[in-house]
């Protein structure tokens, strides 16, 4: 199958299984990531192919979705003529995007990884991160928050998908660590505006906890 097929291929195959998630991990999540890792890669180069393939299917395994021991990706592309080495490439970069806790090393290998981690933190960043993170939330049954439970630094991946913390936490666990652990120069400058965002985000809701907003 030729490269671009495989893609448009792909495409219709991840958005048939996603269209339905309601976790903040549906097909528009993987759809924004597809289009961020092809925008980084214009300034930051690498094997687009590889990067598409990659932004596509880096959900479709994911550990916070399925119980299961993932081989869907792997599975569908020897589905559609993914040679071996390709397929173990793109596979190798699924498995270094997800963050795994804050005191967890998790530096990726290659440029095509850093790109796709690098958009996969930029979704998890700014007005769209925290609209899915209330909906991961809610998907979870966690509370929205809990001034008695204070944000922990998992040491251990192990730690980390143990975790039942309220929403609000997960901001201090993850996403406001995320813009100083973004790997290129692009992602960056694209992180900066969405985490201060996030900042003021936590302003408004925290004055408006507190009822020091005034008449």
């Amino acid at each position: 199958m030729k490269m671009e097929n495989a893609i448009q291929e792909t495409a219709r195959y991840i958005q048939q299984q996603f269209e339905h998630d309601a976790s903040g991990h549906d097909w528009w999540h993987i759809y924004r990531v597809w289009q961020l890792s092809k925008m980084i890669s214009e300034y930051e180069g690498g094997d687009l192919f590889i990067i598409e393939m990659a932004a596509l299917l880096h959900d479709l395994d994911d550990w916070k979705l399925s119980a299961e021991n993932g081989t869907k990706a792997s599975d569908w592309m020897n589905k559609i003529g993914i040679d071996y080495d390709t397929s173990d490439q793109i596979q190798t970069i699924i498995g270094e995007v997800s963050f795994k806790g804050a005191g967890v090393e998790a530096d990726p290998n290659s440029l095509e990884a850093k790109i796709i981690q690098d958009a996969d933190r930029l979704d998890a960043m700014g007005a769209i991160g925290i609209a899915r993170t209330f909906a991961f939330g809610g998907h979870k049954n966690r509370l929205i928050y809990d001034p008695t439970i204070k944000p922990e630094v998992h040491r251990s991946f192990s730690d980390y998908k143990k975790s039942a913390a309220p929403t609000i936490n997960h901001f201090y666990e993850k996403l406001l660590l995320l813009k100083d652990r973004i790997n290129t120069d692009t992602g960056r400058k694209l992180a900066l505006q969405r985490h201060q965002f996030m900042e003021q985000y936590l302003e408004h809701f925290f004055s408006e906890w507190n009822q020091e907003i005034k008449l």
